[in-house]
């Protein structure tokens, strides 16, 4: 664990999902990266313990023919795989369990787990709802752990609740956008539904993360997670993206855990004005 780990977890518990605790909140994804040089500093500055990766063949491998399992220490890093690129429930179970047996040969931990994404379009990347549904149904009798990407809708949160998921990860904006957390009160709803009467439920917002203040604003939204490919993948700078994402998510996480102060309309002075001793020159 690194030393900043340590640190964290003394102010802070680990999120537990499934089987799995996780002392970094962040999560974050392999693709979309200029190089795979780059995307292993980028992993490492991120503090992430938990990685994505597509789980489709020709994603794997580069144009110069290297793997993206030679750039990935698998002793370090628990790898989610995930069923990107799938518009129906059934590539998706189909894909979930290439993954599980890709990460059995590789004796990954992850291999009990999936991030669940079931498509509606290729230019919205919005998510079917009834296909999700049904895949996570599938996949749930079948013995995985689902982590389920939707939109913000909070009906459709319950409903894959419902299905089995082991955490719902509602979208914070389109996929790729960087548009950050649109829609606040959909996901304190979302928060609020889910977690009522089971508080430890975990959910994750995924999504549209374009800079550190998205991500802070949605752990003091009150989310127990974030998971991000894009906003560090695409950065100018994607080395010093990957540190500000890291240090977001502690502060986002910690203002949440601290509580704000609450909101007034006028001002509050930090000093009082009763009581304060007078000294006037010369007296």
């Amino acid at each position: 664990m690194h030393n900043q780990s340590v640190i964290d977890s003394a102010l802070d518990q680990p999120l537990q999902l499934g089987d799995h605790q996780l002392h970094s909140r962040l999560i974050v994804g392999t693709g979309k990266y200029e190089n795979y040089d780059l995307m292993q500093k980028c992993l490492d500055a991120s503090g992430a313990e938990v990685i994505t990766v597509a789980v489709r063949r020709e994603r794997l491998v580069d144009k110069e023919g290297r793997s993206m399992l030679d750039f990935i220490d698998t002793d370090r890093y628990t790898i989610l795989p995930n069923t990107a690129g799938c518009f129906s429930a059934e590539d998706a179970v189909r894909v979930a369990r290439l993954g599980r047996e890709l990460l059995d040969q590789l004796n990954n931990p992850g291999k009990d787990w999936v991030k669940l994404e079931v498509l509606g379009d290729k230019k919205t990347l919005l998510p079917d709802p009834m296909g999700t549904v049904e895949a996570t149904k599938e996949l749930v009798a079948d013995g995985f752990k689902v982590l389920c990407y939707t939109s913000d809708d909070p009906i459709m949160a319950v409903k894959i609740k419902e299905a089995g998921a082991t955490s719902v990860m509602p979208a914070g904006s389109p996929i790729g956008s960087g548009q950050g957390v649109l829609n606040p009160n959909n996901i304190r709803i979302i928060l609020e539904l889910l977690k009522d009467g089971d508080a430890d439920y975990p959910v994750i917002v995924d999504a549209g993360v374009g800079a550190a203040t998205d991500v802070s604003t949605a752990f003091e939204l009150g989310a127990d997670g974030v998971l991000m490919n894009t906003g560090i993948a695409h950065a100018k700078d994607a080395f010093k993206m990957a540190h500000a994402m890291r240090y977001a998510a502690l502060a986002g996480r910690l203002s949440y855990l601290a509580g704000r102060i609450d909101k007034k309309l006028y001002a509050t002075a930090s000093s009082p004005w009763s009581g304060v001793i007078s000294y006037i020159p010369g007296e």
